[in-house]
C-alpha cells in the first residue's frame, strides 16, 4: 500500500506498507493485484468440481459469479479474495474480500463514518447493524448483515480504510462463523 501523493498524514503517523492477516488454512487466497487472478480464481473452482457429482452448468455459475466479484472488488480496490472450500452441493459457504478504500469524501474519524453509513441505509429493509470497535490494528467500523460482516479499519495516516468483506450466504453471520470473522479482522496488522 502506498500513499497517496499530496496526502498529509501528520509528522507522527507513517503509511503503512502492507498489511498481515491471519486466515484460516481452508481457505483459498486469490491476490487480486496480479494479472494472474483468473488462473487462480480457476484453478480453485476446478478443485471443488473435482470428485463431486457438480454438473457443469453449476460449475459454470460458480465461475461466472466469483469472476463478476472479483471484477467488481478490483474496480472498488480489492486486493485479496479468500474462498472457503465450497459444501457438497458446490455453494459457497464464506468469502473474504479486502479492500483499500480511499477517503474520498468519507469521514476519517470512525464515529462520523458510523454515523454517514447509519444514515445512508435509509429505514425498513435488511437493516444492518452499525458500531464502532478498536482492534489490535487500530478503530474500525463493524456493519452486520444477516449474510454479511464488513470491518473498515483506519489505516495509519489517514489514508483511507482497509475494508475487510465478509460473506456467508448459506449459514449467515451469526454464531461460529461471526466468531471466525471477529478473530479474522482481529488479527489485521500493519507493516510500517
Amino acid at each position: 500500500m502506498k500513499g497517496t501523493p499530496g496526502t498529509d498524514t501528520g509528522p507522527s503517523e507513517r503509511v503503512p506498507r502492507d498489511y498481515k492477516l491471519l486466515v484460516p488454512r481452508e481457505w483459498f487466497r486469490i491476490d487480486l493485484t496480479r494479472d494472474r487472478w483468473r488462473a487462480q480464481l480457476k484453478t480453485f473452482v476446478d478443485r471443488q468440481a473435482q470428485g463431486r457429482q457438480v454438473s457443469a452448468e453449476l460449475t459454470r455459475n460458480v465461475w461466472t459469479t466469483l469472476r463478476n466479484t472479483a471484477e467488481a472488488g478490483r474496480a472498488r480496490g480489492a486486493m485479496e479474495f479468500f474462498l472457503l472450500t465450497t459444501s457438497d452441493n458446490g455453494g459457497m459457504p464464506a468469502s473474504l474480500l479486502v479492500s483499500s478504500m480511499p477517503l474520498r469524501g468519507t469521514p476519517a474519524d470512525p464515529e462520523a463514518f458510523a454515523a454517514w453509513l447509519e444514515l445512508r441505509q435509509g429505514e425498513g429493509g435488511d437493516r444492518r447493524s452499525v458500531s464502532v470497535l478498536e482492534l489490535a490494528a487500530g478503530p474500525a467500523v463493524r456493519v452486520a448483515g444477516s449474510s454479511t460482516l464488513d470491518f473498515y479499519v483506519g489505516m495509519p495516516g489517514g489514508i483511507g480504510y482497509l475494508t475487510l468483506s465478509f460473506s456467508a450466504p448459506l449459514t449467515g453471520v451469526s454464531g461460529p462463523m461471526e466468531q471466525l470473522c471477529d478473530a479474522v479482522a482481529g488479527s489485521l496488522r500493519w507493516v510500517m
